[in-house]
């Protein structure tokens, strides 16, 4: 009688999920390609969130916080739709994108600064300014 002994290795659980439920671990998912890829950064004085949104007019997307949370959100829009039958490859994405990110409590909100040039957003977010401590006398 021969009997069959499997080796369990962890590799193999991952490979065989993504034959089940394809694409599952694919960066190139249509919600992550979508989705604005980020550098942030401490410049010392600043946080700076420095976002690629290549082929996006300004027109087409939003920045907005609310309740300590940023939010860029807007779509990327196909050149040309009439076009598309004659594609033999598209790798680019297009179609609706947001990406969140929130924030500390010692961003000052009101002076957060945006600039947009050559499909790079480059946001910079103020530290509030540390308040002296008042010494308080006990009478």
């Amino acid at each position: 009688m021969k009997y069959a002994v499997n080796l369990w290795e962890p590799g193999n659980v991952f490979r065989n999920f993504a034959n089940v439920f394809p694409g599952v671990f694919d960066s190139e998912a249509p919600e992550a390609a979508r989705s604005p890829k980020v550098d942030v950064f401490d410049d010392g004085g600043n946080f700076v969130v420095s976002a690629e949104l290549p082929g996006v007019s300004r027109e087409d997307f939003d920045i907005d916080v609310k309740d300590n949370r940023l939010t860029i959100k807007g779509e990327k829009k196909l050149e040309n739709k009439t076009e598309k039958e004659g594609y033999l490859r598209v790798e680019r994405s297009y179609g609706l994108f947001e990406r969140s990110f929130f924030l500390d409590d010692n961003i000052d909100k009101e002076n957060i600064q945006a600039e947009y040039k050559d499909g790079v957003l480059r946001l910079t977010l103020p530290r509030k300014q540390d308040e002296p401590s008042k010494k308080i006398e006990v009478n």
